[in-house]
C-alpha cells in the first residue's frame, strides 16, 4: 500500500471536494482503493491468527464507501476524506464489538468496540460489565496502560437499574464502549500492519468481552 499516495490523495480531496474533481482523479483513485482492500486482507490474515472469528473476511467487505450519505447532513460535500475498514466476526454489518481502522492524513486511529449499540444489546453489555467488573476493569487498565484510550458520550445520570455508588457506574453510564488510538499513517507499511496487527491482539480481550452481551457462546 502506497500511504503517501494515499496521504496526498486524500489531502488533494479535502480541498477540492465535488465530483468534476473526484471524476477527473478516478483513475488515481481506483487503485488506491484496490491497493487498500489488499492491505486490509493482510490485516485479516495477520490479526485472525489470533483472533479466528474473523478467519475468512474479505477486505473487500470490510472496507467503508467514501461517498457520504449527505440526505440528513448539513455537511453536503459528497466524499468521505479518510479510507477506513470495520473487522468483526459477522462482517461489516455485525452489530457486536470489532476492530476499526480509520487512515486519514494527521487524523488517523485505530479503535475497538461498539459504537451506540441499539437499546437491548447496550443493556446486555452493562448487564455483562456490572456482573464481570473485575475482569473487565483489569481489561481496561491493561489497554490504558498500552496507550489505548476509553472514549464515547456519557449519561449524566446512572442508567436505569445501577445506583450512583455501583464501582462500575463510570462506565455504566457510556452509550458506547470503544478503546482508540491514533498512529502515523505514513510509518511505512510492514512497521505500520504490524503495529495494527500487534494493537489488534491487545484489544482481543475488550471485544471478546463486549461480544458476551451480543453472543453468550463468545469466547
Amino acid at each position: 500500500m502506497e500511504f503517501n499516495a494515499l496521504n496526498d490523495f486524500l489531502r488533494q480531496l479535502s480541498d477540492n471536494n465535488h465530483k468534476v474533481w473526484f471524476d477527473a482523479h478516478r483513475e488515481v483513485y481506483t487503485p488506491l482503493r484496490n491497493n487498500f482492500i489488499a492491505f486490509v486482507d493482510e490485516l485479516v490474515d495477520g490479526i485472525s491468527l489470533n483472533d479466528p472469528s474473523l478467519s475468512g473476511l474479505q477486505g473487500k467487505n470490510c472496507i467503508f464507501r467514501i461517498n457520504r450519505d449527505v440526505r440528513f447532513s448539513a455537511n453536503k460535500n459528497p466524499y468521505k476524506t479518510n479510507f477506513s475498514a470495520y473487522l468483526s466476526k459477522g462482517g461489516k454489518k455485525f452489530p457486536g464489538a470489532g476492530y476499526y481502522f480509520h487512515f486519514e492524513p494527521g487524523k488517523s486511529f485505530l479503535a475497538a468496540g461498539i459504537w451506540m449499540p441499539e437499546p437491548e444489546l447496550l443493556k446486555a453489555i452493562r448487564q455483562e460489565i456490572d456482573y464481570g467488573w473485575a475482569d473487565f476493569s483489569a481489561i481496561l487498565q491493561r489497554a490504558q496502560s498500552e496507550g489505548l484510550r476509553f472514549e464515547g458520550e456519557k449519561l449524566s445520570r446512572p442508567p436505569k437499574g445501577y445506583e450512583a455508588d455501583n464501582p462500575a457506574i463510570d462506565i455504566l453510564k457510556s452509550k458506547s464502549f470503544v478503546l482508540t488510538q491514533p498512529f502515523d499513517m505514513l510509518m511505512g507499511e510492514p512497521k505500520l500492519k504490524e503495529l495494527l496487527i500487534g494493537k489488534a491482539r491487545e484489544l482481543k480481550p475488550f471485544v471478546d468481552f463486549l461480544n458476551q452481551g451480543f453472543d453468550p457462546s463468545s469466547d
